[in-house]
């Protein structure tokens, strides 16, 4: 590896990560300043619940919850610049949630489904904050299989009104945000009968509450209680016992029912008109994935600064000075623990900013392109699995790097873990999201239109024969030179060759993507019971969808860095993009050995990578977290504030080499 220092552009990085949206970054960075939007500790859940309501409020008053609205009713119909806002309310994650619950999924419901009609009465007071709401879509029974929810909404033609109803206790709403103290309405999901026909899920405008603050009529409102995390955010269960809406509030954008009860639809499929709709609301997924991404990102800010000075042991210094303890950042365990979760955060940082450029592309189009939006709601599937997952894993990895310090609540961590728990099941569970992306991998199944159940996946399994195709998902023309340019697959390949990487990480997905096509194919031929085959391979499944994510987030890198203009912090960039690289072949070595794609000598030599650009990589990893942007009062955490600094009279160390 090359000596000489690197002069990083701290500008050019810093403008690198704030991409596209760079402006609502920065307005955020000016906006969320002081005690009206710190991280807070200790409070009760009331005492909680009130804060974070008031400080909606005050967000409210800054107009950053307009972007993702429709320009005519007052908003600034920039949907990638509201997904970007959420993301940077890492300082409160009960105030990201409660945005995201009533701007995001109330509002952006009733944009999504509704029609011109219903901007125009409901979003000015949604953006407001006149008119709270809920997005009540999950039942006790039903979660992820949105499309046998239970409860009901059938149509009156006597009255002209809708009679939304619970069934069963199964079919109550639960885990509703916003419902147990502050939602007015709800935007409900029924089963919509009319004349005799169930036409499937549709979304309603339901109110919840009257003026005063009681239930409404029929309504019945339960608090879910206190939460591991998150508990400035109040979420509720709801009953429904025959409430009468009038016809109107149907949010009618994809189906409508006549005052004579004749429902009419510009989608004939009852399956295709379902998908369409829940595809329209991807938007909260998205908003998920980045704002797990921020959590991860504050986390490593607090651990790697507070790893930097920290001291711990000592080594001999040179004859007749005095021993100096080393810095724990300085130890090569503590650099493996931290620096292939920060290269993996950047990595996955630029690949939601990529899906977040498809979204406003897609969102802004003047005509629907049905392929694109399959491939985007697949992406948006497995980049929110992976960037969640890696949340959970890389806070508790942070945790434990600041020992003691970091189970301390005033030092950020805890309430990190707690808060971004949940991400990992909510806006779809993750293992479902995974199983839904690797169904779109399998050519020929965007052919049936519609994420079918399971057992109607497996039937269409058993019954077609399946090719595979890497698509590619960024940078197209370089990612295709750096392949060409790579000089194989031998072992005299330089590890770091970018070109070489790519292939291999596209080699492994083409591999296990065509063995789990062969292996429904063969299941067939035997004859075994169709949902039995599928259920049979959901570890294969699995598999395919996590390596055809990790070679989609490298593209995504690779593509990043070629957007970079100074040179010394391409190169900075590169070297982490290799340590993403290492450290993906690391985990599976088992893999690559097994199918013999890394001899035994190449598998030793990826880790021995591992540990140089580790090491390499050491002095500029409080350059790195810092390019994030997330402001120190964001951050809260006196271990990340200099505390160790001033106890120790250390000095900042110089950054290094690579």
């Amino acid at each position: 590896m090359n000596e000489q220092p690197l002069r990083v552009d701290d500008d050019e990085l810093r403008g690198l990560l704030d991409g596209q949206w760079a402006h609502v970054r920065e307005r955020a960075r000016d906006v969320l300043q002081g005690e009206d939007f710190a991280p807070v500790t200790g409070l009760s859940m009331e005492d909680h619940r009130a804060l974070t309501t008031e400080r909606l409020g005050k967000l409210a008053q800054t107009g950053m919850q307009t972007y993702g609205f429709p320009e005519e009713v007052g908003g600034s119909g920039d949907v990638g610049a509201s997904v970007v806002a959420f993301e940077m309310l890492v300082p409160d994650l009960s105030l990201m949630v409660k945005m995201g619950v009533q701007w995001g999924l109330f509002g952006g419901a009733i944009s999504a489904l509704g029609t011109e009609r219903h901007h125009r009465e409901y979003l000015p007071g949604v953006m407001s904050l006149d008119l709270p709401g809920c997005f009540a879509m999950t039942e006790t029974g039903h979660g992820s299989d949105v499309q046998n929810l239970r409860t009901t909404a059938t149509y009156d033609p006597k009255t002209e009104e809708f009679v939304v109803h619970t069934p069963d206790e199964s079919a109550r709403k639960d885990y509703i945000g916003n419902a147990a103290r502050d939602g007015r309405a709800a935007v409900v999901f029924a089963q919509l009968h009319s004349a005799g026909i169930d036409h499937g899920v549709h979304a309603l405008m339901v109110p919840i509450r009257n003026e005063d603050g009681a239930a409404a009529p029929g309504v019945t409102i339960e608090d879910c209680g206190h939460k591991a995390g998150l508990n400035g955010v109040d979420n509720g269960r709801l009953w429904f016992d025959q409430v009468r809406v009038p016809r109107t509030d149907l949010l009618n954008r994809y189906g409508d029912v006549g005052p004579d009860g004749a429902y009419t639809s510009s989608i004939e499929s009852k399956n295709r008109r379902f998908f369409t709709m829940l595809g329209t609301l991807i938007r909260g997924r998205i908003s998920v994935a980045g704002g797990a991404g921020s959590a991860a990102k504050a986390a490593l800010s607090i651990a790697v600064r507070y790893g930097d000075t920290r001291r711990q042991f000592t080594r001999p210094g040179p004859e007749g000075e005095p021993e100096r303890e080393v810095r724990i950042l300085d130890y090569l365990a503590h650099q493996r623990k931290l620096l292939p979760a920060l290269a993996r955060t950047y990595a996955l940082h630029f690949a939601q900013e990529e899906l977040v450029t498809r979204l406003h592309e897609l969102h802004g189009a003047e005509e629907r392109d049905e392929h694109a939006q399959r491939e985007l709601e697949s992406r948006a599937a497995g980049l929110k699995a992976m960037a969640t997952w890696h949340a959970g894993d890389t806070i508790q990895t942070c945790r434990e790097a600041c020992g003691g310090a970091g189970y301390i609540s005033e030092n950020r961590i805890p309430q990190l873990k707690a808060d971004s728990d949940i991400f990992t099941t909510f806006e779809g569970d993750n293992t479902v999201l995974l199983q839904q992306l690797t169904k779109g991998l399998l050519t020929n199944f965007q052919d049936a239109f519609g994420d079918l159940d399971q057992l109607g996946l497996a039937r269409f399994m058993a019954s077609k024969m399946f090719e595979t195709a890497i698509e590619r998902t960024a940078a197209v023309p370089l990612i295709d030179r750096l392949i060409a340019a790579a000089p194989g697959r031998g072992g005299s390949t330089s590890l770091y060759n970018r070109g070489w990487q790519i292939e291999l990480l596209e080699d492994r997905e083409k591999h296990v993507v065509e063995g789990l096509a062969a292996r429904l194919r063969r299941a067939r031929k035997d004859g075994a019971d169709a949902f039995e085959v599928f259920n049979h391979a959901q570890d294969h499944v699995l598999r395919a969808g996590r390596v055809h994510m990790e070679r989609v987030v490298l593209e995504a890198f690779v593509a990043g860095i070629d957007r970079c203009g100074d040179t010394s912090t391409a190169k900075l960039l590169n070297r982490l993009c290799d340590l993403y690289v290492m450290s993906v072949v690391e985990e599976d070595r088992a893999w690559f050995l097994e199918h013999e794609r890394l001899s035994t000598a190449r598998a030793k030599a990826v880790t021995a990578a591992v540990n140089e650009l580790c090491q390499g990589l050491r002095p500029y990893a409080v350059q790195l977290v810092d390019a994030f942007g997330l402001r120190d009062e964001w951050l809260a955490a006196p271990i990340a504030l200099g505390r160790e600094h001033d106890r120790q009279g250390d000095t900042v160390p110089e950054r290094g080499r690579v």
